[in-house]
């Protein structure tokens, strides 16, 4: 249907994009902390919940602790301290209301385009506006002098699936959990998951749960993760809620939690055979005697190369244990009428191939971005701070860690973001831009090993060698990075006027 075009035009003194977890987060945070700006999220979906309601396949769950994964201003109240989706997502609804952000939020708006002026120190951001009742789509603009963007780092129209040769030649179901179906019958058959990242670890066992449980499932990876038992129910913090009430409980839950993960990623980095070995001890224990764990549990890099992967009390270990589940690590030769033929010889049969392969990473849903008429290339761009771009004036983006809670991120870089507002409005600044240092040596703003992390680097920013241009990973390097001074020699401020050439000359090397 072609989109009808109106004059309509708003304006706003902050646009959160995205009603995810980090969009409304933001929102809370700004509504609360910067009471004189009008501040509007946008969603291109007809409901909250960014990822937590996007994905819909059996057992999707963070792979993180809701005590640091929750916001510091809501405790985490349900005794499950790793979560399934529809529990977060109740958190989020009883975020949007206990802070009165239902007004702000907008759904079926989606941004498409992004344009700076200089001269009016304003974004022009152009919308697709759909109508859930009657699906008509409007094109309008609304204009802002500040974006947040909160869109997440993936595409959530598509997940990456590779070609596999044959793929047309099975009689069974071929899915990617990113576009799960609604209703989709796996009882009694027998399913392959693609894949050995958080995904596939979850849904082995999820598929093998209550009455339309599936005859088995296998996952067949090409290399082995590092997976991790942990426990679902966080007794230290029943304990402390219960001994110091649910805020002060659940505040020094998340203090505990914080210093217990970064305990555990600086050591397993920095010992990383001592790390390695206490993984497989802990694998050997939850498998079966006599179990091939070095050829399914022995990956090739260190820990943390990669993310590593949760097993909540075990339950991946236990289906494997009871036969409802196994493991096969090699190559795919091409899929056969029945299933997978493997390098080996092998063929895995199968009613059902689920291909949990992974993302594709793009960042701001890929739209286009443009500074006085100039298209910005973002893979030029450097991370400033972990949140601004060099080169693209008064614009945030909120990437969380990879290497811990994504949300702890998320709450630094809302205080830092306020904190630069209260900077400029006292100065009487209207922009602000990060330029980056001339020559400076760069890498992937996402320092992983990880496939989506390799792919993806070709479409992200950059981050530099040193602060502020670094991406730190940790909450203590942060929390001193982003409660620090707000502005440095990095950071170019500058009034409507005034700032025409210098914001000119600061963006030109990123176009």
């Amino acid at each position: 249907m072609t989109a009808q075009v109106t004059n309509e035009v708003e304006e706003f003194d902050i646009v959160i994009i995205g009603a995810g977890i980090s969009g409304i987060g933001a929102a809370a945070y700004f509504h609360r902390e910067l009471p004189g700006k009008s501040v509007v999220v946008l969603e291109g979906r007809e409901s909250i919940g960014g990822t937590w309601d996007l994905f819909r396949y059996p057992g999707i769950r963070s792979d993180s602790d809701l005590h640091t994964f929750g916001y510091e201003f809501k405790p985490w109240r349900h005794e499950n301290a790793i979560a399934d989706a529809p529990l977060i997502l109740d958190y989020l609804r009883e975020t949007v209301t206990e802070n009165d952000l239902t007004s702000l939020i907008r759904l079926g708006h989606r941004v498409v385009r992004s344009e700076w002026s200089t001269e009016d120190a304003q974004w022009a951001l152009t919308l697709e506006v759909t109508d859930s009742a009657t699906g008509t789509t409007r094109t309008t603009t609304v204009r802002t002098g500040w974006v947040f963007a909160a869109t997440g780092y993936y595409r959530y129209d598509e997940g990456f699936s590779p070609e596999f040769a044959g793929r047309d030649d099975f009689a069974g179901v071929v899915v990617h959990p990113q576009h799960w179906p609604e209703g989709l019958d796996y009882g009694g058959k027998k399913v392959v998951v693609i894949g050995s990242g958080a995904t596939a670890v979850t849904m082995v066992p999820s598929m093998l749960k209550g009455d339309g449980a599936a005859e088995h499932v296998t996952m067949l990876q090409r290399t082995p993760t590092y997976i991790m038992s942990m426990p679902r129910v966080d007794g230290v913090a029943l304990r402390l809620t219960r001994l110091l009430g649910e805020e002060r409980g659940y505040a020094a839950t998340r203090f505990k939690n914080i210093w217990m993960e970064r305990a555990v990623v600086k050591g397993l980095r920095a010992f990383p055979k001592a790390g390695r070995a206490l993984i497989r001890r802990d694998n050997r224990k939850r498998l079966p005697r006599g179990y091939d764990v070095d050829k399914h549990f022995n990956p090739p890099y260190n820990p943390w190369d990669q993310r590593l992967c949760l097993a909540p009390d075990g339950d991946f270990f236990a289906a494997i244990s009871r036969g409802d589940a196994s493991v096969v690590t090699d190559k795919i030769v091409r899929f056969t009428e029945q299933g997978i033929l493997l390098e080996s010889g092998e063929e895995l049969r199968a009613d059902i191939i689920v291909t949990a392969t992974g993302l594709n990473m793009r960042l701001f849903d890929g739209m286009p971005i443009v500074v006085d008429g100039c298209p910005v290339d973002i893979t030029k761009s450097v991370a400033y701070r972990g949140m601004l771009l060099s080169g693209i004036p008064n614009w945030a983006m909120a990437i969380g860690y990879t290497t811990s809670s994504w949300t702890l991120k998320v709450s630094l870089m809302c205080r830092y973001f306020i904190d630069l507002v209260r900077h400029m409005d006292a100065r009487g600044y209207d922009q602000a831009v990060p330029v980056a240092v001339p020559g400076m040596e760069h890498r992937p703003v996402m320092d992983l090993q990880s496939g989506y992390a390799k792919r993806g680097a070709k479409v992200l920013p950059k981050q530099g060698p040193s602060a502020p241009w670094r991406m730190a990973m940790s909450y203590q390097e942060d929390a001193k990075a982003l409660r620090g001074p707000v502005a440095d020699e990095h950071l170019l401020f500058s009034r409507r006027q005034p700032a025409v050439r210098p914001v000119r000359e600061a963006v030109a090397a990123h176009v």
